[in-house]
C-alpha cells in the first residue's frame, strides 16, 4: 500500500490495522456467511475436479493451477477496488475478515475453563474445533499442550502474518496471506490424498510465513521470557518438522516457559515430536498465558507500527 494512499499518509496503515483489529474485537468472526466458507466449498469443489490420478509431477502442476485459480482473480479484484477513492473502507474489511483475534481468544478461553472446571469431555471437545490431532484419548496435559501450541501457531497464522502483509500490500495482501493459509490448512497434508497435489499450497505458504513467523517469533521472546524465547528459538525451532512453525512455537514456548511437543497422534498413528520450551508441563493456565502473550505481541506490533510511520512522516515532512 502506497504511503500517499490516503490523506494522512503516514499514520494512514496504524489507523486503519487499529481499526481492523477493533472490529474483530466488537464484531468477532461472522457467525454466518463468512466468505472463507465458501472459499472453502468453492476449493473443495475445484480439488475434486483437478486431483485425479495423475503423476507426480502432473498432480503438483494441477496443485499450483488450482491455487493460480483461486488466489489470483480475488486478490487482483481487491488490489483494483482498494484504489478507488473509498478503499481503505475495504483495506479496513478485509483485513477485518484475515484475522482472528477474537476467535482465537474465545476457542482457547473455551478450553481453559472446560479444564478449570474439570470437565474432559468438553475440553476435549473444545480442543478438538482448533487442533488436526485426535483428541478422544486426551488427558489434562495432553490437551493443554495442544492449546498452546494451537495458541503460539495461530498468533502467526490467524494474526500477524496478516497484519505483515497488510502493511506491505495494503488489504489485497492481507486476503492473499489469508486465502493461502486456508489452502495450505486444506490441502497441505502429506496423506496419499494431498501429498503432491497440495505441494504447491504448503510450499507456498512456507514462503509467504517466512519472514512473519520471524517476526512473530521475536515479539514472543520480546513479550515474554526474553532470554529463554530467544535460547529456545536458536536451540529447537530447527528440530521442528515446519520450517515456519518451529521459530514461533519454540520461541512461544521459551517465552511462558513451559514445555511443548512430544507424542501426539494424528489420522490414527502416534507421532513423536521434537521437545519445545523449557521448564513445566502446559496446564490450563498456560492457555491463559498464551493468549496474553498473542495480545501483548499485537499491542507491541501496533506501537512498532505507529513509532516507525510517524519518523517516516516526520523524514518526508
Amino acid at each position: 500500500m502506497s504511503l500517499a494512499h490516503y490523506p494522512i499518509s503516514f499514520l494512514a496503515t496504524p489507523a486503519l490495522l487499529i481499526a481492523a483489529l477493533l472490529l474483530d474485537r466488537l464484531l468477532g468472526e461472522p457467525g454466518r456467511w463468512h466468505p472463507l466458507v465458501g472459499f472453502g466449498n468453492l476449493a473443495s469443489a475445484l480439488e475434486k475436479r483437478l486431483n485425479r490420478q495423475h503423476t507426480p509431477l502432473m498432480a503438483r502442476l494441477m496443485g499450483l493451477l488450482a491455487w493460480l485459480a483461486l488466489l489470483l482473480p480475488a486478490c487482483a479484484l481487491a488490489y483494483w477496488l482498494t484504489q478507488l477513492t473509498y478503499g481503505w473502507l475495504l483495506d479496513i474489511v478485509l483485513l477485518y475478515f484475515a484475522i482472528g483475534t477474537r476467535s482465537l481468544k474465545e476457542h482457547a478461553l473455551r478450553i481453559y475453563h472446560a479444564l478449570a472446571q474439570q470437565d474432559l469431555p468438553a475440553a476435549r471437545h473444545a480442543v478438538g474445533m482448533i487442533v488436526s490431532r485426535d483428541t478422544t484419548e486426551l488427558d489434562e496435559r495432553d490437551i493443554a499442550t495442544a492449546s498452546v501450541e494451537s495458541v503460539l501457531e495461530n498468533g502467526n497464522d490467524a494474526i500477524f502474518g496478516a497484519i505483515f502483509w497488510f502493511v506491505l500490500l495494503g488489504g489485497s495482501g492481507a486476503l492473499l496471506f489469508r486465502l493461502a493459509n486456508t489452502l495450505d490448512a486444506m490441502w497441505g497434508y502429506r496423506t496419499p490424498r494431498f501429498l503432491y497435489f497440495g505441494w504447491a499450497a504448503a510450499r507456498l505458504d512456507d514462503l509467504l510465513n517466512l519472514i512473519p513467523a520471524r517476526l512473530t517469533a521475536l515479539s514472543y521472546a520480546l513479550c515474554g521470557h526474553t532470554r529463554s524465547g530467544l535460547s529456545c528459538w536458536w536451540q529447537q525451532a530447527r528440530l521442528w518438522y515446519s520450517p515456519n512453525a518451529g521459530p514461533v512455537m519454540a520461541a512461544g514456548a521459551g517465552a511462558l516457559q513451559v514445555t511443548l511437543g512430544g507424542k501426539a497422534r494424528y489420522h490414527g498413528e502416534d507421532k513423536i515430536r521434537p521437545t519445545l520450551g523449557t521448564g513445566p508441563a502446559a496446564s490450563a493456565h498456560s492457555i491463559d498465558a498464551a493468549v496474553r502473550l498473542v495480545n501483548r505481541s499485537i499491542v507491541l506490533w501496533c506501537l512498532v507500527m505507529i513509532v516507525a510511520y510517524a519518523l517516516i512522516g516526520a523524514c518526508h515532512a
